[in-house]
């Protein structure tokens, strides 16, 4: 998949006016959110539990895990997602979860964010229906 970037503005839940605003790495391969842990505790972002996480090279690792409120300008929308604390200078990566929770998936070849219909309830609600 082609890797594009977009701007996020990431800001602590409890007091807004404490943010900041990044280009991330629409990241399809990653579940969680990433954002250097420096940025995150620098905006009052606090961990609220860890997370085993294997990294792109294969590698195992526990992270802190907190909440944050993303705002994607391009599509005009905040939302709180969670967002991992990573190592300081790590690159900014906007994950699955994120991306999912604002109903968006990565169009490699426009290298933009489309929107997408949101499944409900899947096998058992169509089950259910019948």
């Amino acid at each position: 998949m082609g890797m594009f970037q977009v701007s996020v503005r990431v800001a602590n839940p409890h007091d807004s006016s404490r943010s900041f605003e990044e280009k991330f790495w629409v990241d399809t391969g990653a579940l969680y959110t990433l954002a250097p842990e420096d940025r995150l505790t620098e905006i009052g972002i606090t961990p609220l539990r860890t997370r085993e996480l294997i990294l792109a090279d294969g590698r195992r690792d526990r992270r802190l895990l907190g909440e944050a409120v993303l705002t994607i300008p391009v599509l005009e929308e905040s939302l709180t997602c969670p967002v991992v604390f990573a190592p300081p200078g790590s690159l900014y990566l906007l994950g699955a979860t994120a991306l999912e929770n604002f109903g968006v998936q990565a169009d490699p070849t426009t290298q933009q964010l489309k929107p997408i219909a949101a499944l409900i309830g899947g096998f058992l609600a169509a089950a259910c229906s019948k």
